[in-house]
């Protein structure tokens, strides 16, 4: 998927225009590096379009353990957003990621996620 697309698409399920789903899907992708293990960030980084690449370099070797809700404060902290628009454009975000990487790199990264992650993933559709 090419980064309009994958921008564009964020936008449409946040319910946000593109310049604000560009800010936002640049925050999840650095929170979600803090979340996932180095090897996994990796990976999963090799898929995206390059202009996203460096929004998923995980900071530490291993992931920080915490759910979607601090997940999606971290998110509103860091675009400046409130926490309800920030949980819609993570649902946006790994709904995309969804169809933008290989189905087996998805089930890796939500393998490392717990079971609200993958609820999230169902309700951004």
């Amino acid at each position: 998927m090419k980064y309009d697309q994958f921008v564009t698409a964020v936008a449409g399920r946040a319910g946000v225009p593109p310049d604000e789903a560009e800010a936002l899907t640049r925050a999840c992708l650095r929170v979600l590096a803090e979340r996932l293990s180095a090897g996994e960030a990796e990976d999963l980084r090799a898929q995206l379009p390059k202009e996203l690449k460096d929004e998923l370099v995980s900071p530490q070797d291993e992931a920080q353990a915490f759910g979607p809700r601090e997940f999606a404060r971290r998110v509103a902290e860091q675009a400046g957003t409130d926490e309800i628009t920030a949980r819609a454009a993570v649902a946006a975000v790994l709904s995309t990621l969804r169809d933008a990487v290989t189905p087996g790199e998805f089930d890796d990264v939500l393998a490392q996620l717990d079971n609200d992650f993958a609820a999230l993933v169902d309700a951004g559709k």
